[in-house]
Formats: C-alpha cells, sequence, structure tokens
C-alpha cells in the first residue's frame, strides 16, 4: 500500500516531535520531515515532495499563507492544510487564497486530523466547522460587492445590425424592419440573432431595452411623409 507522506512545518519542537509520533500509528501515513519555519518548509517540500504539508500559520521569518503561496505555485501535487491555535478571519481568508486546502485549528480530534490528510490527499478540502460558516459568508459578501459585468459596446454591432436594433426598439416587426430596410425577413432574423449573441441578451425585449439604455432610439428620424 502507497503511503501518504507527510511534512510538518512548525516553529514549536515539541509539537512537531508529538505530531511524528502520532501519525506513526497508522500504516497508511509516514511523516517525512520537519521544517521549523515557511522558509524551510518551502525548501524541504521542494527536496522531499511530500503529498501532504501541515502547516503553522504564524511562524518567524516567512509566514505559513506565503510558505504556502510559494509551494503551491512551484508544486502543485501537494497539498496543504494549516494547523494552527489561530482561529482569526484573516489567517483563515489569507491560507485558503494562498491556496490551502484545509484549515484546521491545533484542538482537533486526532481521527479528524487523520481523516483531513487523507481527504485532502484524495483531492478534496477540509475546514474546522466554525470556520467553515464565516469562510461561506466572506465568500456570499465578496460576490455581493463584485461590480456588475461590463455591457457590451454597441460598437460589437455593424452598421445594419445597429439599424435593426434601432428599429426594433421602435416596436417594429421582423416583416416591418424588413420591409423599411429592403431586406428579407430571414435576413432581420439573422441579424436580431446576432445582435443577441453579440450584446450576450437572451430576447428581443432585452435588444429594445439595451437600445434605449445606450441611447440608440434617439437616433431614429422620422419618417418623411
Amino acid at each position: 500500500m502507497s503511503k501518504i507522506s507527510v511534512l510538518i512545518a512548525d516553529d514549536h519542537t515539541l509539537f512537531r516531535h508529538g505530531l511524528r509520533r502520532l501519525l506513526g500509528d497508522y500504516d497508511d501515513l509516514t511523516v517525512v520531515g520537519e521544517a521549523a519555519d515557511g522558509t524551510e518548509a518551502v525548501a524541504l517540500v521542494k527536496r522531499l515532495r511530500p503529498h501532504v504539508v501541515l502547516m503553522d500559520v504564524q511562524m518567524p521569518g516567512l509566514p505559513g499563507p506565503e510558505a504556502t503561496r510559494q509551494i503551491r505555485s512551484a508544486h502543485p501535487k501537494t497539498q496543504v492544510i494549516m494547523l494552527t491555535v489561530s482561529d482569526r478571519d484573516e489567517d483563515l481568508f489569507e491560507s485558503v487564497k494562498a491556496g490551502a486546502r484545509g484549515y484546521l485549528l491545533k484542538n482537533v480530534e486526532t481521527a479528524e486530523l487523520i481523516e483531513a490528510i487523507r481527504r485532502v490527499h484524495a483531492g478534496e478540502a477540509v475546514i474546522a466547522p466554525a470556520l467553515a460558516v464565516r469562510l461561506l459568508e466572506e465568500f456570499g459578501a465578496l460576490a455581493q460587492q463584485a461590480p456588475p459585468p461590463p455591457q457590451p459596446s454597441p460598437q460589437a454591432l455593424t452598421e445594419r445590425e445597429i439599424e435593426v436594433l434601432r428599429l426594433v426598439a421602435q416596436g417594429l416587426g421582423n416583416k416591418e424592419i424588413a420591409d423599411r430596410l429592403h431586406l428579407s425577413e430571414h435576413t432581420v432574423k439573422s441579424h436580431l440573432r446576432n445582435i443577441l449573441d453579440k450584446l450576450h441578451l437572451r430576447s428581443r425585449a432585452h435588444a429594445a431595452a439595451y437600445a434605449v439604455r445606450a441611447g440608440l432610439v434617439d437616433d431614429i428620424q422620422p419618417d418623411e411623409e
């Protein structure tokens, strides 16, 4: 059976040694190295290529999130679980943005930690339940603050498509537009499909509303008697 190789990165020697002994009790896990800070963790990952890194957030020199960012950039197959005492939102969000696939507090039960290592190695993500809610709330708030996608410009349209769009906004049907522009109804329908595709609109009504917002209707000249 292939074992999951684990690297432990923590600035507390007793914690690293205790965690190594704990993981040694499981046949499918093997600790391949220990790092006392983020810089050493990055170097050891390069040399040892572990499957999973257990990374503390606050460490001297290179902090855990930045070490995680460097590891994930250079070695995307190595997954990182933050194992820390910090339940601060800033540390959680920064770690997730850096590419950590797990975030657990050091008071986690042994069985939960072992299961988390296995799940992250299998491609899943693991967040402490109390922190997962806060993470979802933060991403929800960011989504609400995100600016709406830019509205496509009328410049994406040909002159003929703009003429068709203006007449659609005036309320003319396909036959009326065809007669006005001396086109076939089939050609008008084709122009309308192109207009909807280029402007990412869903219907004729949306196209008419777009033309009004874009100021295209004002350019319509009244028919001569």
